[in-house]
């Protein structure tokens, strides 16, 4: 009697096999974001500090990020004025337009939006810079000159995205509920005050706490995987813009999945 395992039995261990081998994959990869997060923050710590570096990363990774975040959230504010001005005017309700695009905003598509446009500008440009420094051995020059490349590398950029993002998120707020005003202003003839003491009495303080956290965290998870992807790049140029699609490709995946833990403590848990 043959102990040989049929062929279908051998396709389905195949298939568990390559989900097992995934699922360790994606656990070892949150590992090694674990222990990049841990060290960053260490050295974040150590002296000498160098401000300028931070600052000068802040004004790549911020500033020069203001102008299309805040395309991005004029329009988002303008076309979440029309698309519920479309529904409540079937009931009359014209005036609760604003509370909706203001808590909209601050609540979720604010942070999320922002977040993803840094990511896919502010994010690759730091893969592929630190992967252009790995491929060419920059990297091992540092520490060859006893030169931490987490503190000289990862720290300055690390603390541009924390401090960058959240300000970026709070103007790109104030930019979509104006873009709101101006649907509601203009094309439905809201009267422009009872718009905006309507959209900011609906904002409460637990809303701005969540913007914050939110920010806060994507900043934390884009700095982390553009760094790691950069710094473990390899095979040329290939290689650097391998490590800046597999950068932009999880940001985004992580900060969606992100956001929807945060949803769910925030407003099931607390």
């Amino acid at each position: 009697m043959s102990l040989a395992l049929s062929p279908r039995p051998r396709a389905n261990w195949r298939r568990l096999k390559r989900l097992l081998d995934a699922i360790s994959g994606w656990f070892e990869y949150l590992g090694r974001l674990v222990i990049l997060f841990s060290q960053t923050v260490v050295w974040a710590f150590v002296p000498p500090y160098g401000p300028g570096k931070a600052i000068h990363q802040l004004v790549r990774i911020g500033i020069d990020s203001l102008g299309i975040v805040s395309l991005v959230a004029l329009f988002t504010g303008m076309i979440m004025a029309v698309q519920t001005a479309y529904q409540m005017q079937k009931v009359s309700a014209e005036m609760y337009i604003s509370s909706l695009v203001a808590l909209s905003l601050v609540r979720e598509l604010g942070p999320v939006l922002t977040a993803l446009v840094v990511a896919g500008r502010a994010g690759g440009a730091v893969t592929a810079e630190i992967a252009s420094m790995r491929i060419t051995e920059q990297i091992d020059a540092l520490r060859a000159l006893a030169v931490n490349p987490i503190k000289y590398l990862v720290v300055p950029r690390f603390v541009a995205f924390l401090v960058g993002l959240p300000v970026l998120v709070i103007i790109a707020n104030m930019i979509g509920i104006m873009g709101g005003y101006y649907v509601c202003v203009y094309n439905l003839s809201i009267p422009s005050q009872i718009y905006i003491n309507t959209a900011f009495s609906s904002i409460m303080f637990k809303d701005l706490v969540i913007s914050l956290v939110k920010s806060i965290t994507f900043a934390v998870i884009i700095a982390m995987i553009s760094c790691e992807e950069g710094l473990n790049a390899s095979g040329g140029a290939e290689g650097v813009g391998a490590a800046t699609m597999r950068s932009v490709v999880l940001s985004f995946i992580t900060i969606i999945a992100a956001d929807w833990v945060l949803s769910t403590i925030f407003y099931f848990v607390f």
